[in-house]
Parts: C-alpha cells; sequence; structure tokens
C-alpha cells in the first residue's frame, strides 16, 4: 500500500472554518479525494460544537450563522447545542459529498519536495500543493499558573471540562475569567452552589444596545491588526464587550455577578490575596479561553516574534501555500464562512500560477 497520497488541498479540520473551505472548493470543481481532502481529528461531525456543555442549549447560542449553501432553520432552542449542530453538520458533509476522514490527527506538515507540502498525519501522508489550516482552539485551552496552584485540594477545571451546573451542587466555586464563557458558568452555578466567588484580571466590560454590523466590522478590524502585526490573536469577544441581557442584569442585581480582582495566590483550600482577604473554595474553574491549535505548523517557522502567524487576509506571510481559517478575524462562524471563501480564491490563483512539477 503507498502510504503518500498527492492532492492540490488539504483542509485540517471540520468544525465551521474547514466545512466552509471544503465547500468552495467543491463548488468550484475541486473533487474530494482526487483534488482535496478533508482531515478531522474528533470523534464524529460537529467540529467543537460536539463538545460543549450539555446545559448549553441551542436557545442560548448567540451568534451562530449557517454554513454557506444550507441553512440551520430548524434547530430545536431546548436541545443540547453539541446535538443540534453535530446534527447539522453530519447533514452538510453529506448533502455537498465532502467525504471527510476521522478521526485523523495530523502530526505536522513540513517542507515536502517539488514545492509540496508534506502533512504528515495517524492515517499516512500527505503531500499538497496548498493547506488550509481550520484547526480553532477547543484542542488548546489555556491554563493560567499561579502560585500555590500545585498545593489546591479541591478540584481545577477547565471550560473544556465543565460538565454542567449539577455538579457543583452544594460546593464552594471560584470562577476565574471575564468573557462570556465564565459569565454563563457563573450564572448556572449559582443556582446550585453553596457559594460563588468571580475573579477577573480586568474589570468586565459590558455592552448595552444593539450590536449592529458597523460596530462588527469595528471590532474584526482590530483582532486582525494584530494578526496582521504577527501577534498572538485575541478573541472578537475581548473587544466587544459582554453583550448586557436580562440574565446578567439579573446575575448583578443579585450578587452573583460581583467581580473581585484576580487573587495573587492559591492555597490549599482555596485563594487569597495580598491585602489579607481570603477565599475557601473547593473547586476553582478556569475560564480563561484557549490558544490556536497550530502547533503541527512549526516545522514550517511561521509564528513571529510576536507569537502569533502573520496573516494578509487569510494567507500566511510567510509561506502563501498555507492559509489559517478560522483564526483571528475570522475565528467567529460568519468570519469563518467567509475567510473559507477568500482561501479558495487565493488557492485557486496560486495553483493557476504554480503547475505541478513533473
Amino acid at each position: 500500500m503507498n502510504n503518500m497520497r498527492e492532492v492540490d488541498v488539504v483542509v485540517i479540520g471540520a468544525g465551521q472554518a474547514g466545512l466552509a473551505g471544503a465547500f468552495h472548493l467543491r463548488r468550484t470543481g475541486f473533487e474530494p479525494d482526487r483534488d482535496f481532502v478533508v482531515l478531522d481529528h474528533s470523534p464524529g461531525p460537529g467540529g467543537a460544537w460536539q463538545f460543549r456543555w450539555p446545559s448549553l442549549t441551542y436557545g442560548k447560542v448567540h451568534g451562530m450563522h449557517s454554513l454557506p449553501g444550507m441553512e440551520l432553520t430548524d434547530g430545536d432552542p431546548a436541545r443540547p447545542s453539541a446535538e443540534v449542530v453535530a446534527e447539522y453538520f453530519e447533514a452538510y458533509e453529506r448533502a455537498f459529498d465532502l467525504r471527510v476522514r476521522r478521526p485523523v490527527d495530523v502530526r505536522a506538515v513540513r517542507e515536502g519536495v517539488d514545492g509540496r507540502l508534506l502533512v504528515e498525519t495517524s492515517a499516512g501522508n500527505w503531500s499538497t500543493r496548498a493547506l488550509i489550516n481550520a484547526t480553532g482552539t477547543w484542542d488548546r485551552p489555556f491554563w493560567p499558573r499561579y502560585p500555590g496552584q500545585d498545593t489546591f485540594r479541591g478540584r481545577q477545571l477547565h471550560t473544556a471540562q465543565y460538565p454542567g451546573p449539577e455538579e457543583f451542587a452544594g460546593q464552594r466555586v471560584v470562577v476565574v475569567g471575564g468573557g462570556a464563557s465564565g459569565t454563563q458558568h457563573l450564572l448556572e452555578i449559582a443556582k446550585y452552589a453553596a457559594a460563588t466567588t468571580w475573579v477577573t484580571r480586568r474589570p468586565p466590560v459590558f455592552r448595552e444596545g444593539p450590536f449592529d454590523e458597523d460596530a462588527g466590522r469595528a471590532a474584526v478590524a482590530l483582532v486582525e491588526e494584530r494578526v496582521r502585526q504577527g501577534l498572538a490573536p485575541k478573541s472578537v469577544v475581548s473587544v466587544t464587550g459582554l453583550p448586557l441581557n436580562d440574565a446578567v442584569r439579573q446575575g448583578i442585581a443579585g450578587g452573583v455577578l460581583d467581580r473581585q480582582p484576580m487573587f495573587d495566590r492559591i492555597t490549599p483550600d482555596g485563594v487569597e490575596w495580598n491585602d489579607g482577604r481570603r477565599v475557601r473554595a473547593d473547586v476553582i474553574l478556569w475560564a480563561t479561553g484557549f490558544r490556536a491549535a497550530i502547533d503541527h505548523l512549526a516545522p514550517l517557522k511561521l509564528r513571529e516574534p510576536g507569537g502569533g502567524i502573520r496573516v494578509d487576509g487569510t494567507q500566511a506571510v510567510a509561506d502563501p501555500r498555507v492559509h489559517l481559517v478560522g483564526y483571528g478575524p475570522s475565528a467567529s462562524t460568519i468570519g469563518a464562512n467567509r475567510a473559507g471563501r477568500a482561501a479558495v480564491r487565493d488557492i485557486r490563483r496560486l495553483l493557476a500560477e504554480e503547475p505541478v512539477a513533473a
């Protein structure tokens, strides 16, 4: 059996961004398995959505945009979003015959021969002329380090491991993080826990009023500028603020969303500040976000001194064969759709200019 296969494009990841890229490849004449292949390491369709906690129902999801070419119109708001989105992605893959290969772990992407890239995976190797990297962030939860962290006798877990609020019944819970996940966790857990404490590095910024297209474009532009400079991307919500909806207002009024500054150390039975304040805790929940899952690209040496990969649109400046979708400004669902289309447009131009070596 030949362990090396050749295609024009390899797509890594079958979340929103990867499926959008695969759709546009298919629509513009690329054939799956012959011209391109989609590799996904998850056990089934759904991208990172399939791992979301059960209490995150579809009705609580904000800004979920349909994939190109097929609307999600009948999602039951009472069902877990993991189920709704996974079923939708599965139907999408089938409708457009995208032939996603899973589970396949991509171990490394490195320079190949004849100007091609070599993609090394758990299912063999692919030689490709171009790459769409759509690996997202879910596999890289960010765990900050604080003095005394290893001495804590309670439980520490990250948003990526969040099981739902019932598991915290009767416990004292410290939630770390000022993003959307942190506030959602707090509002849920407070109904079950003996006590909750909310700590963040910076005071949270709540946004009132509608978030229109102009505001959205301005927010994306701020994230895009960081990526253009080769800095590690920040999330779009970091520049948009948190929506001040009815649930958040109730949480503020009821004292659940009473933010405290970041503690200075962790003790065996809780956390403490330099001013002498202490909070006892059974659980520390780190709602501290994620980082881009791009370690497999390390052999290509794309990272800038600022920690990120400098991109122009979706194209890696250091290697025009590599496109990053769902990265930085395209990390939102609507951004991923647009990025997938843009990446395919540029890849078609690249392949037309660089014929396959004999």
